[in-house]
């Protein structure tokens, strides 16, 4: 039931302020150093972009995959201790457990997207 509970808070709309707000402090330690300070690019691919794909939405799942698995010269965050899990609906009815670290990341590169370009 606790889980069900975390899984429900963590894919609701509009997520909590601090967890994005703490996952915009985590991007400027793991990420911004390839991405850009804003995400806009560098080394690596612009993220605020990743909405751009034809259907308007934040492509969830791809996201948290890439961000799991790594690829090219981006390391796996799977290999990171990214703290405690925690289960997040991202389909209806289907949790899928993410660490806390990589949850906050993910919703704060959802704060980021620029679809109007």
């Amino acid at each position: 039931m606790m889980l069900a509970s975390l899984g429900l808070a963590a894919c609701s709309p509009a997520p909590e302020p601090s967890i994005p707000a703490r996952g915009a402090k985590l991007f400027q330690q793991t990420c911004a150093a390839c991405h850009g300070a804003d995400g806009r690019g560098g080394s690596a691919p612009d993220l605020t972009r990743l909405i751009m794909d034809g259907s308007g939405t934040f492509p969830s799942i791809e996201t948290l995959n890439r961000m799991h698995e790594g690829g090219d010269a981006m390391p796996a965050f799977r290999d990171l201790a990214l703290g405690p899990t925690v289960v997040v609906e991202i389909e209806e009815g289907i949790g899928t457990p993410v660490p806390e670290d990589m949850l906050a990341i993910w919703r704060y590169l959802e704060t980021i997207q620029r679809p109007d370009l």
